[in-house]
C-alpha cells in the first residue's frame, strides 16, 4: 500500500502573449506584485504556431515565457489560472482579448499548463479548472506528448523549459527538500 505524502513545491511559469511588447511587460509586473519576482524572462518569441488566436488578437503576436523565484504548491495554481483569467479579461477591448496568459508549473518530472477547456488527458482540478500533462522529462529532457500543443513541442521552446527545470532543481537542493 502506498502512503500518501505531500509533494515537493512546484516552480510556477507562465507563456505571455499579445501584439503589444509593451503590455506583456506590463503583465509580467502585475504578476509579480501576485506571485513575487521572476527569476527568469525568455526574449521575446514570434507566436507563429497556429493562427487560432488572430481573430481576436490580431497579430502578428509576440511571446513570452517567465518563471518565478518563490516555489508553490500544486494546490495553488487553479486560484493563479482565474487571478490571470481576471486580468485578462480587465485588459478586453470591445469584447476581444489584448493579452493571453498561460500560467503552470515545473517539478522534477513534468510540465502542467492550466485551462477552463476540459478534454481527455486533462484533469479537473477545481473551481473551473483543469490540469493538461503538457511535457514530461525522460532521459535528461523535456517531452511532448500526442496532444501537447506544437509551440510547447518544438525543441527550442523544450530548451528553454530544460533550463527552467535546471533552476528549480537548484533551488530544491538548495532548501534541503
Amino acid at each position: 500500500m502506498s502512503e500518501p505524502r505531500e509533494p515537493l513545491p512546484v516552480k510556477l511559469v507562465a507563456s505571455l502573449f499579445s501584439e503589444d511588447s509593451e503590455l506583456i511587460e506590463k503583465a509580467c509586473s502585475y504578476l509579480e506584485t501576485f506571485f513575487g519576482p521572476l527569476d527568469w524572462k525568455s526574449n521575446e518569441i514570434p507566436f507563429d504556431k497556429t493562427r487560432y488566436y488572430e481573430k481576436e488578437m490580431g497579430g502578428p503576436l509576440l511571446r513570452r515565457f517567465v518563471s518565478f523565484e518563490r516555489l508553490i504548491s500544486y494546490e495553488e495554481i487553479a486560484d493563479i489560472k482565474i487571478r490571470t483569467n481576471t486580468y485578462e479579461k480587465g485588459l478586453c477591448v470591445s469584447g476581444r482579448r489584448t493579452i493571453n496568459i498561460d500560467p503552470g508549473c515545473i517539478s522534477a518530472e513534468r510540465l502542467i499548463l492550466v485551462t477552463g477547456k476540459n478534454y481527455t488527458h486533462r484533469v479537473y482540478l477545481r473551481r473551473g479548472i483543469y490540469a493538461d500533462l503538457t511535457l514530461i522529462y525522460q532521459a535528461g529532457s523535456f517531452r511532448g506528448l500526442p496532444w501537447t500543443y506544437p509551440d510547447y513541442g518544438d525543441k527550442a521552446i523544450i530548451e528553454l523549459f530544460n533550463g527552467v527545470r535546471a533552476r528549480y532543481m537548484e533551488q530544491i537542493r538548495r532548501n534541503g527538500y
